[in-house]
């Protein structure tokens, strides 16, 4: 496979100095295994163990990660060095797939050292998805002002589908996932905060660019009609916004949401119900976006993210979608100009476990995390140039 339409990067293959302390931090007992791509050799360190069902992961100013554990514990990892649990975390509730989620650092955060949770909070009618600000102290050791900004809107007894991926905008709003709850039928409702895409301001009040925020809808609400959308990245350079989301029995799908756009869930899917049943009226309905690309069988993906980073020029643009099912990581090489699916590759597949979630270091090696009771932090650079 050619990549000449890729744009190439200078000094993609060499680390720059100004991050080299990653490289130490990375730096662990454990061996690192060299694993041959289609187009480039790649080495997978594990550099943190002992996490537990880590779900977010993001790298701070200073090379540490912050990392969040579905049981409740956001963790600060150094050098390999897992810390005891930052405290000051608001009230979490850890059931079924929900507990602390996602973590985002604001835009300026190596000022202001504010960041953003998402997790599951109790509420009188059952459980539902929060999303609260706070901010890191210097030594990383506890959170202060946090404030919860968002709330949804209908609470229920279930506990799965709670999304709940947050992603950054360049103008400081946030984008953030709701799955359905496992009630399919609020994915259409107009009024729940269930089965979207929502975009809120820094401090919870609606963006006038929402487009419900004058009405027609909960006016926090970006898209509708997803089932579980677990990943979701903008990507950097071109400022449109990926999701990826569950779907039932195939089905798993990426979407490119766009404000007030439907896309589907349950009245059209490219899967089926677990019971074999197919689902709503078909793949395709008036009135209902088509995917980007979907999956049949399911990989049950995770996190998502867009590869902008100076290590491997030749996956400029492309995605990268964790998977916990078929444990791997899958990379979709997108056209820049149409945004089709050009191939997919599968990577690593099996030999980690379930990785939940995927992010660029701040030197284009990728951080992930594995979805286990032992979990780990692996970090998967460019290998060194073979001697053979």
């Amino acid at each position: 496979m050619t990549h000449h339409r890729k744009r190439k990067r200078a000094g993609a293959s060499l680390v720059a100095a100004s991050t080299a302390f990653l490289l130490a931090a990375a730096t662990s007992a454990f061996a690192g295994e060299i694993i041959p791509t289609s187009e480039v050799r790649v080495e997978v360190d594990v550099i943190a163990k002992g996490l537990d069902h880590p779900w977010g992961i993001e790298q701070l100013p200073d090379g540490a990660l912050l990392v969040t554990e579905r049981s409740g514990a956001l963790r600060l990892v150094r050098g390999g060095e897992v810390s005891a649990p930052v405290t000051g975390l608001p009230p979490v509730t850890a059931s079924g797939q929900g507990g602390l989620l996602d973590v985002a650092l604001a835009r300026d955060f190596a000022d202001s050292r504010t960041l953003f949770l998402s997790y599951t909070a109790r509420g009188d009618n059952g459980l539902g998805t929060a999303i609260a600000r706070a901010r890191l102290s210097e030594d990383g050791s506890r959170l202060t002002e946090v404030t919860e900004i968002f709330r949804m809107n209908r609470f229920s007894g279930t506990g799965r589908h709670f999304g709940s991926r947050i992603s950054v905008s360049d103008d400081g709003t946030l984008f953030f996932t709701i799955g359905d709850r496992g009630e399919a039928e609020r994915a259409q409702d107009m009024d729940d905060h269930a089965g979207a895409i929502l975009r809120i301001n820094a401090d919870g009040s609606i963006p006038a660019d929402n487009p419900y925020a004058d009405g027609g809808a909960a006016a926090e609400i970006w898209s509708k009609g997803h089932r579980n959308p677990q990943g979701l990245d903008i990507d950097s350079e071109t400022g449109v916004l990926y999701a990826v989301e569950h779907g039932a029995r195939g089905g798993d799908e990426v979407n490119r949401p766009k404000p007030g756009q439907n896309y589907g869930w349950p009245e059209i899917s490219y899967g089926r119900h677990y019971s074999g049943a197919e689902i709503g009226v078909g793949t395709r309905a008036e009135g209902f976006e088509q995917p980007l690309h979907y999956w049949d069988p399911s990989i049950a993906p995770g996190g998502m993210v867009v590869y902008r980073g100076d290590m491997f020029p030749e996956w400029d643009g492309d995605l990268l979608v964790t998977a916990l099912k078929f444990q791997m990581l899958v990379r979709l090489d997108l056209d820049p100009e149409t945004g089709e699916v050009l191939a997919e590759e599968r990577l690593l597949k099996g030999d980690y476990g379930r990785i939940r979630d995927v992010r660029v270091a701040s030197d284009g090696a990728l951080l992930m995390v594995t979805d286990e009771g032992n979990g780990e932090i692996l970090r998967l650079s460019r290998a060194p140039a073979s001697s053979n």
